[in-house]
């Protein structure tokens, strides 16, 4: 029997339950899991931690994001292997993720939780801000893969609004809105794509869309919105003034913790989602901070069984908010993010189009 087989059973009973909160022992389960299936994981955490049972979030073993682009980290067998999931690093290094079927199905029924929290429960006609070529190759799953699909879960109906070479096909997308005329749209791509692609084209060619009764779900790609000094708010209006549309909602979310984004709240506040949660470190002792204090993102999620991605440190800087601070209702932690860190690594998981 391979040593992970040994915690399915925990596994499925415990961390698969609906509206479980996130919770220490869950982590230490599955660093458990994941010492017992995964030898370079193992090595790892006995060497940088005490070999003691955490018994609060800052206490659990993190591992740097950086680590996926430099080891094979996976807790099943090849045999399991039911998909690679890559992100598209600029640097030419790749984070590779190992899910089996029983991650992958876990990761699906959490994005639909989230989803349906913030949208409900509809299927929505879909209109893609990327090229249908994104999604064609199987072999290559990229980030921007995974999330095309991933989201494609909620719709009845697919546009991709891109012709292969980026360059936005304005008959196409006029042509799916007027079939859909008189129903609430689901506009989903990459934040830096949507700029580009579709606010950008839309100015120069002095063309407007639309999308009052649509709602928009982005995220990745805001390094180099940043380069361009495109805020938030900037990137609001824009869509306003473009689309018409004022229902723009902005997700955080990386390739190494599918499944579990922080989607923004109707006040513009990325939330923590129910089976996740989020810390920050001091970027020099890596010492746990309050909320308030900007340092290194530590991100938590409870459903990766198949590759040790359950506590990750990034390297993105921001800060933290008690979910009870927001009107939204929603009690998840808040996240605010402020950019990435000085000299790391542009993670490039959905800035560049290869």
């Amino acid at each position: 029997m391979h040593p992970g087989n040994r915690t399915t059973h925990w596994f499925r009973k415990n961390i698969s339950r609906k509206g479980r909160i996130v919770d220490v022992q869950d982590l230490n389960a599955l660093t458990e899991h994941h010492m017992a299936a995964c030898k370079p994981y193992a090595d790892y955490v006995r060497s940088m931690f005490p070999a003691q049972r955490p018994g609060d979030l800052a206490a659990v073993p993190y591992l740097p994001v950086r680590a996926f682009k430099r080891f094979d980290l996976k807790s099943v067998p090849d045999a399991e292997v039911y998909k690679v999931m890559r992100s598209s690093g600029t640097s030419g290094e790749h984070s590779r993720i190992y899910l089996d079927k029983e991650t992958a199905q876990q990761q699906t029924r959490s994005l639909i939780d989230i989803f349906a929290a913030s949208f409900g429960k509809a299927r929505f006609p879909m209109l893609v801000i990327d090229a249908e070529s994104t999604v064609k190759d199987r072999l290559k799953f990229s980030a921007r893969t995974a999330a095309i699909n991933g989201f494609s879960m909620f719709s009845r109906s697919r546009c991709f609004a891109l012709k292969d070479d980026m360059t936005l096909d304005l008959d196409r997308v006029m042509a799916f809105l007027q079939t859909h005329k008189g129903r609430r749209i689901f506009v989903f791509g990459f934040t830096f794509l949507i700029w580009t692609a579709l606010v950008e084209q839309l100015r120069q060619t002095g063309k407007t869309l639309d999308l009052q009764d649509a709602f928009i779900l982005h995220g990745g790609g805001w390094k180099k919105l940043e380069d361009r000094k495109v805020s938030n708010v900037l990137f609001k209006q824009a869509l306003a003034e473009t689309t018409r549309c004022k229902s723009v909602h902005n997700y955080y979310g990386m390739v190494e913790q599918t499944g579990t984004i922080f989607m923004e709240c109707a006040h513009g506040r990325l939330h923590a989602s129910p089976q996740s949660d989020v810390i920050i470190r001091d970027p020099q002792t890596h010492e746990p901070l309050p909320h308030g204090r900007p340092g290194l993102i530590q991100v938590f999620s409870t459903i990766q069984k198949s590759y040790p991605g359950h506590a990750l440190l990034t390297e993105d800087i921001g800060q933290t908010h008690a979910g009870s601070d927001c009107p939204c209702g929603h009690t998840g932690t808040i996240v605010e993010i402020f950019g990435r860190l000085q000299k790391a690594e542009v993670r490039g998981c959905s800035d560049a189009y290869s």
